[in-house]
């Protein structure tokens, strides 16, 4: 899932980031909160990590400019305060969970992986491809029969969404912004090689397909 971290906070973003990478979401950083509003108009995300106390626009504005647009992607306020009318506050202005500063990793990753299953349709909590290969993304776990698979994160995130997308193509510049973020060079050929190395790791037979000029597809 691709996300997008929206704190002023410079080590504290990078921290969010590296945290959220390895468990293999795609993630954007935004510094203050125009930069947030200029990316969120260009890039389709599925989570929002939004700071309240933003420089330029305060968060409260970027929640409701999301909530007037009709923005998909949920979003998860952070906060210093751990103040009970401004959590309230905070889910009244559009936010869909409040976690209040300091917070630990893994609980982070957990609300948003539960925010991540309400996004446009309910995911369920394990993948299945028929019948053969299995995915628990929470404890980033994917077997193909009675043989687990040893993925890379991108790799995993590689599989997920292809799983996903339940046997539609899904194209390379789909897996360019929902697996890499926006570090990723537009001309790089990291999605043909994640897609080889993770067609050898699956084995055969290969349920992996190559649409020419399209995309790639589960079969």
């Amino acid at each position: 899932m691709r996300v997008l971290v929206v704190e002023d906070d410079g080590p504290l973003a990078d921290a969010i980031a590296r945290g959220l990478r390895r468990e293999t979401f795609a993630v954007d950083i935004a510094e203050d909160g125009q930069e947030a509003l200029d990316k969120l108009s260009i890039v389709d995300y599925d989570l929002v990590v939004l700071d309240r106390n933003l420089p330029v626009v305060h968060g409260d504005v970027v929640c409701e400019r999301m909530a007037s647009d009709g923005a998909a992607a949920r979003i998860l306020m952070l906060t210093a305060s751990a103040d009970v009318d401004q959590r309230v506050e905070g889910l009244m202005l559009g936010a869909d969970d409040y976690l209040p500063k300091p917070f630990e990793m893994a609980e982070l990753v957990a609300r948003l992986r539960a925010l991540g299953r309400r996004v446009n349709r309910a995911v369920p909590v394990l993948l299945r491809w028929k019948e053969d290969i299995v995915m628990d993304p929470a404890r980033r776990q994917a077997a193909r029969g009675d043989r687990p698979l040893n993925l890379t994160n991108r790799e995993f995130a590689v599989l997920e969404t292809l799983m996903l997308a339940d046997g539609a193509v899904v194209s390379a510049e789909t897996l360019m912004e929902r697996v890499w973020d926006d570090r990723l060079d537009p001309f790089s050929n990291a999605v043909r090689v994640t897609i080889l190395t993770l067609r050898r790791k699956l084995g055969e037979p290969p349920v992996i397909a190559t649409i020419p000029g399209v995309g790639y597809q589960l079969t």
